[in-house]
């Protein structure tokens, strides 16, 4: 499980450093279709290229959503973005304690598709810049390697 995460928090973040914006043309049928199938009622969806794997932002059932496809078209994960006030008490037991005094803009829960094993991101501002930090459901912070 180490490695899933581990794995998961290399693609979170290297990703928005090399992602390419694409149009719906420009993704794989198989992409498309893997897509269309496990979120058949998304709405406003948005591609990006990312380590060649393909990404889609999109809203469902009113929550913002993203999901990670690789090249082939298996699902990798997908990311459901949350109010930082529902991440889990662990999790925000764990931010307060190691992050004190910083606020988190963004928060979100992440699911493996492989595996269903789920993490949570929050974003912080620290000393003037933003980044992610990644926990798992009992507030253990994953490391990045």
């Amino acid at each position: 499980m180490k490695n899933i995460l581990l794995a998961a928090s290399a693609l979170l973040l290297a990703g928005p450093a090399f992602a390419q914006k694409l149009t719906p043309g420009q993704v794989p049928a198989a992409v498309a279709a893997t897509f269309q199938e496990a979120f058949p009622k998304a709405t406003a969806v948005k591609w990006e290229k990312e380590n060649g794997n393909y990404e889609a932002g999109f809203r469902q059932a009113g929550a913002k959503m993203s999901a990670l496809l690789s090249a082939s078209g298996q699902l990798k994960e997908t990311e459901t973005s949350l109010t930082p006030s529902a991440l889990p008490a662990p999790v925000r037991a764990a931010l307060a304690a190691r992050y004190k005094g910083l606020k988190v803009n963004e928060a979100a829960r992440i699911v493996a598709a492989d595996t269903g094993a789920v993490m949570y991101e929050a974003e912080v501002r620290q000393n003037g810049k933003t980044r992610d930090v990644l926990f798992t459901a009992d507030g253990g912070e994953v490391v990045k390697e």
